[in-house]
């Protein structure tokens, strides 16, 4: 393992790094269709998440992650953002809309879908992920399925900015030489596909970031 690229916003002044609901809307308009997985068409079922965001007291973004239960079989005790699995006959965004719900109580009809990320892929999983990006009118109430969710998490996109926060790791995984990023917030590291996601949604908002930067499989 070692050190890997500086967080891609790292250059930009501090005013610059405290992004509101018009900057999310700007960051996807215009943008174009996300970079689909190379494993779209070839399995039956994929996986979709929800980032959804809303604006605080002071103007600025925040988005709900969670911490997933310590009894799950897989990525226990991991931060995410609310997803699973898509079932038979549904479309993705139903998939991210529902799990939400399952998960955190998110009413589907308050979320406004704004853009997607690109999907990804993932080394240890046949499937693949869809993330959307969803804007709320205000701060939900929400309640954590005991049965999937630990906690619920509210956090500043001003703190995921913030310098300190990120970093890049280097991995020699499955024959090659991967990064793999995290963001330490108070308690909580979030890694793997979940940063990923984080780091596309903050380089897209930041204007450091495009399509095709997702930056894991």
């Amino acid at each position: 393992m070692k050190a890997g690229a500086p967080a891609p916003w790292a250059a930009l002044a501090p005013d610059l790094l405290h992004p509101t609901a018009d900057d999310l809307r700007r960051a996807f308009k215009g943008l174009g269709p996300a970079v689909p997985s190379p494993r779209a068409g070839s399995v039956p079922l994929a996986s979709a998440v929800l980032a959804p965001c809303y604006e605080d007291e002071t103007g600025g973004l925040v988005v709900v992650l969670t911490r997933r239960s310590s009894d799950l079989r897989v990525h226990r005790g991991e931060v995410a953002f609310p997803g699973g699995r898509q079932e038979p006959g549904e479309d993705l965004e139903s998939t991210a809309r529902r799990e939400a719900w399952e998960e955190v109580s998110l009413d589907p009809s308050k979320v406004e879908i704004v853009g997607e990320l690109d999907h990804l892929s993932t080394i240890t999983s046949s499937s693949f992920i869809v993330p959307y990006v969803g804007l709320l009118s205000e701060r939900p109430v929400l309640e954590a399925n005991p049965s999937e969710v630990d906690a619920v998490l509210h956090v500043q996109l001003a703190e995921l900015l913030s310098p300190g926060v990120f970093r890049e790791e280097r991995w020699p995984l499955f024959g090659s030489d991967r990064p793999i990023v995290f963001f330490e917030l108070f308690g909580d590291t979030v890694w793997g596909a979940t940063a990923a996601m984080l780091r596309q949604l903050l380089g897209l908002i930041t204007g450091t970031l495009g399509r095709g930067d997702i930056g894991h499989d």
